[in-house]
């Protein structure tokens, strides 16, 4: 298991402990960025597609702050870069 793929895992449980997830899916963009300055100082770019019913009545900035709030913890360290798609149930035809 790549480091990646170790820290998605992490990534997953403190969503999963935040957020009672319909979907997930965390995608390691990294690749995608090699050279990049903030990629130079360990820290990943993900790109991350969640539904979760707690997003109702939220608007796309309240959905942002609640998930980076969840992952505080890996805040700069494992991930330097964010792309965050966060849609409700209902939103995501589920």
């Amino acid at each position: 298991m790549s480091i990646n793929q170790e820290r998605i895992a992490l990534f997953q449980e403190d969503l999963a402990k935040a957020f009672a997830i319909k979907k997930l899916l965390i995608e390691d963009e990294s690749h995608l960025h090699a050279g990049h300055a903030g990629a130079a100082s360990g820290g990943g770019h993900f790109k991350l597609s969640i539904v979760a019913p707690e997003f109702e009545g939220m608007n796309s900035v309240a959905r942002h702050r609640a998930i980076y709030a969840a992952l505080n913890r890996h805040i700069p360290k494992e991930i330097h870069a964010l792309t965050i798609s966060a849609l409700t149930p209902e939103e995501a035809g589920l």
